[in-house]
């Protein structure tokens, strides 16, 4: 399997036929149709339904196409590392976050870091991208990111959760909701109420679910989407009320939308980690030490745990604790178990 095939197939994948590929690469279209032949036979099974000059992707391409993605975003790593070796100077450090935090959290580190770093960099020498939590994690062990910040559970044996923040879900909402009137959102109210919110049960929704479980109140899901911001911008247009975690709503700021604090509230957890074993630099630890400075600067209620302590954040009781009010009110630079 060799680099033109892989560009070659993340070509038709992106383009969608053989003729933008093509155009794309700067290559003919017979010389692409021959390649991604080639690999088909190499493989061993078919990546495209042909009819005629049209394709159509296989499930076995969709699959294929993350894996080789990851590898050719890995490689331009790569390339750019060596470049800045051949010119003396620092390797680019390279971000991975979940979308939400690489849209809100991560610019806001990445401006204050060279204030931060002694050593001298510009803000050019930095590589941020956004992926899941479990493509954060996948990134990290196979060094195609130096640092990532990720929501929990971020519980793998090869990875350093350098600490833990946690600062309380919101509602955001149209200026001209009369709920907008109450300085302090109750949970009850939402009662019947439109709610646009997460739709991954396994991370903030499954806390948010909970939260309305156990007050007894009805959650009326209007919209259900995968984006924080989504969901924001159907508050925007009047669709429902959102359930957003902070750093989107803090972070990324709409027109003529309230932001609410909730009487109940929702953790939305996430952890800064690192490749255990892998030697830090200088920028590295300047990164790990500002995006904790700036998760308290945007969060109202920000608070910073230990890594020891991400077994029973993400425990079922933790979130029944009775003292989870006077974690979320507590001043943006409280710390549990760690320096601020």
């Amino acid at each position: 399997m060799e680099l033109h095939q892989l560009e070659a197939f993340s070509a038709v994948m992106s383009t969608g036929s053989i003729t933008g590929a093509a155009r794309l690469l700067r290559r003919s279209q017979p010389g692409v149709t021959r390649t991604i032949q080639d690999l088909e036979q190499e493989i061993g099974y078919a990546l495209f339904d042909r009819k005629g000059p049209r394709v159509t992707p296989t499930g076995r391409a969709f699959q294929l196409y993350d894996e080789v993605e990851r590898s050719l975003i890995g490689l331009d790593a790569i390339r750019a590392s060596a470049r800045a070796i051949g010119r003396d100077e620092p390797t680019p450090l390279r971000i991975v976050a979940t979308p939400a935090l690489a849209a809100a959290l991560a610019p806001r580190a990445i401006a204050k870091l060279p204030l931060a770093c002694t050593q001298e960099r510009t803000r050019a020498d930095t590589q941020l991208r956004s992926a899941s939590a479990e493509q954060v994690a996948q990134a990290l062990l196979s060094r195609a990111a130096d640092v990532g910040i990720a929501t929990l559970p971020l519980d793998h044996a090869a990875l350093d959760v350098h600490y833990i923040i946690e600062a309380p879900c919101v509602a955001v909402l149209h200026r001209d909701d009369p709920l907008a009137q109450d300085a302090v959102l109750p949970l009850a109210r939402l009662a019947g109420q439109p709610v646009a919110t997460l739709a991954n049960r396994y991370r903030l929704r499954n806390r948010i679910d909970r939260a309305f479980d156990q007050a007894g109140i009805a959650l009326h899901v209007a919209l259900e989407t995968n984006a924080s911001l989504n969901a924001m911008m159907a508050a925007q247009q009047k669709l429902g009320v959102a359930l957003v975690d902070p750093v989107t709503a803090f972070g990324l700021r709409l027109a003529d939308v309230e932001v609410r604090p909730l009487d109940v509230p929702i953790p939305f957890l996430y952890g800064v980690v690192t490749l255990s074993g892998r030697t830090r630099t200088g920028a590295l630890d300047a990164m790990i030490a500002t995006l904790a400075d700036v998760s308290h600067a945007l969060l109202p209620g920000a608070v910073r745990h230990a890594a020891s302590q991400h077994g029973a954040l993400v425990a079922h009781d933790r979130m029944d604790s009775p003292d989870r009010a006077g974690d979320s009110t507590s001043s943006s630079h409280r710390d549990t178990g760690v320096p601020a």
